[in-house]
């Protein structure tokens, strides 16, 4: 008897010790990135930025706060995240995360994956094609031009300097016009770009986006 309410009392502390132990993302929202630049005042036009992200997700995006120690950077890393992303494309905003989130996997960027992840179980409705994105994208069920979108793009972001003229016809073949290759060629270098600025200044994405869209 005394070794049944022993072992009772082990799991039960077991039980404690798991409910008790703090969120991986605790602190996400707070200290956003390891760099001590605090953020200057926002100008006019960021200001005005900034509470439209409030008024439509709710949050500001991590990554503008921590660009917000430089109105210049902040200002010129927001029209170039607006023209690649949201502008009109050949390749549509669905097509665009999966390329971020590919390219984001290749390097391994917590920011990124967690963030842009969200917005292709978002934009998807598919929960499961987030995770793949993120995990692994060949495992997922791709169309034919998704896979050789995100064949590029991955190329591209590991081995640059092998790309060929055979890599953009296999593209082209896929259904894709040179403006499109241009286009998948852009967003993987944008995202190549801040992968490792996340990377190197260890930036932590907003907490809300681990549960978006599940």
């Amino acid at each position: 008897m005394a070794k049944n309410n022993s072992a009772k009392s082990k799991r039960g502390t077991a039980v404690r010790t798991t409910q008790a132990r703090p969120s991986a993302a605790a602190g996400d929202d707070t200290e956003i990135t390891a760099l001590a630049l605090p953020q200057a005042p926002l100008s006019p036009e960021m200001e005005a930025y900034f509470a439209k992200c409030e008024e439509k997700l709710g949050f500001v995006p991590n990554v503008l706060k921590a660009y917000a120690f430089d109105m210049t950077k902040l200002t010129a890393f927001v029209a170039m995240y607006n023209d690649l992303m949201l502008a009109p494309s050949g390749l549509s905003k669905l097509e665009r995360e999966m390329i971020a989130v590919a390219v984001s996997a290749q390097n391994r960027c917590y920011y990124c994956l967690v963030a842009h992840g969200a917005a292709v179980r978002a934009l998807s409705g598919d929960p499961v094609l987030g995770e793949l994105m993120a995990m692994n994208f060949r495992a997922a069920r791709l169309s034919k031009r998704e896979r050789a979108m995100l064949d590029f793009a991955v190329k591209l972001t590991a081995e640059p300097w092998r790309i060929e003229e055979a890599d953009r016809e296999v593209v082209r073949k896929a259904g894709f016009s040179d403006r499109d290759i241009w286009d998948i060629a852009a967003v993987a270098g944008f995202f190549n770009m801040t992968n490792r600025v996340a990377s190197a200044t260890d930036m932590r994405p907003n907490s809300v986006y681990h549960g978006q869209a599940r």
